[in-house]
């Protein structure tokens, strides 16, 4: 499905089936910063006044975490919604008849 990280292949390395049609964008992306950037604020503020450490710290923990998560489930997330891109034969948008 993937022929990169994150990058779609063009096909199907078993069927051949055509993944181009599907235009997944940046819709997965924004949900997951988001997402993970809650969580991640929720934790900042735990332990700042768990612990108080310095800026420092807070910069060096939280920025490369953020970005490792975001990265991890990117890939899932992409993949979920080109499943229900295909499922509900989602297309581009239109107006009028």
């Amino acid at each position: 499905m993937f022929s990169g990280w994150i990058r779609f292949a063009d096909t199907c390395g078993k069927c051949g089936f055509d993944f181009t049609r599907f235009n997944v964008g940046d819709g997965p992306v924004v949900f997951l910063t988001l997402g993970i950037g809650t969580i991640i604020t929720i934790l900042a503020v735990t332990v700042e006044l768990a612990f108080e450490p310095g800026l420092l710290i807070h910069v060096l923990l939280w920025g490369p975490l953020t970005a490792v998560m975001v990265l991890f489930a990117l890939r899932f997330a992409k993949g979920l919604l080109l499943a229900l891109e295909y499922r509900n034969d989602a297309r581009e948008g239109r107006v009028g008849p």
